[in-house]
């Protein structure tokens, strides 16, 4: 249940997304994509300043620097077409943002908790991506390995959460996590394998959520 505080950000943060996805995908409009898409992250970032009192200070600070460097990362990469520089700018950008959330899961580990059947799911679905998109990885295999076991990473460290955090708490981050995953998938495949249709709307829309959740998520556990 979301409280009034809550739904009038989700209202917001909606606007924005929507703009966003209008602005990227009408020539016309291009121009505004430079601020609707930063304007996503820069909400987020308000909202969790204004609404985090209640927070360790030091996961509010590191999960500050989680959106801060997803915010770099989402500038970087829309500068991608001037040089291909900007995507491993952008890749390093979201690396640091996912560490910060892995430290920040970390805080409410569950050591009850059975990584293993999750983290042989997330391995094996990895496995199949870089299957599909091998060949055209060229020079970027070792970054985007690396990329995309830290974020399998991420992804582990919020499933074991579960126990130790009130449950819509570990329910959304959880959920956010999975969404980011996709979004990546995603990126991912429309980079190094072929483009798909719709592939600005569907990264950006799973990315929003994604990081709507887990924010949401985190303020959630009071």
């Amino acid at each position: 249940m979301l409280t009034k505080k809550e739904q009038g950000f989700s209202i917001i943060f909606f606007i924005i997304v929507i703009a966003e996805l209008i602005c990227s995908s009408v020539e016309s409009l291009n121009g505004l994509h430079y601020v609707t898409k930063p304007a996503i992250l820069v909400s987020l970032i308000a909202y969790f300043l204004t609404s985090s009192n209640h927070l360790n200070k030091t996961l509010k600070l590191l999960t500050l620097f989680a959106l801060l460097f997803s915010l770099l990362g989402d500038v970087l990469l829309m500068f991608v077409h001037k040089s291909e520089g900007y995507f491993m700018f952008g890749l390093i950008a979201f690396l640091l943002a996912h560490i910060m959330y892995i430290i920040v899961f970390l805080k409410h580990k569950n050591p009850n908790k059975n990584p293993y059947v999750f983290t042989l799911i997330a391995l094996l679905y990895a496995a199949i991506l870089f299957y599909i998109m091998f060949d055209g990885l060229g020079d970027m295999l070792y970054p985007v390995t690396v990329y995309m076991l830290v974020i399998l990473t991420m992804a582990a460290t919020a499933f074991l959460r579960q126990g130790k955090v009130l449950p819509l708490s570990y329910t959304l981050v959880f959920l956010g996590a999975l969404l980011f995953m996709l979004s990546d998938s995603i990126l991912a495949l429309n980079k190094f394998y072929k483009p798909l249709p719709l592939s600005n709307i569907s990264i950006m829309l799973t990315y929003a959520l994604a990081q709507y959740f887990i924010v949401l998520g985190l303020l959630k556990n009071k």
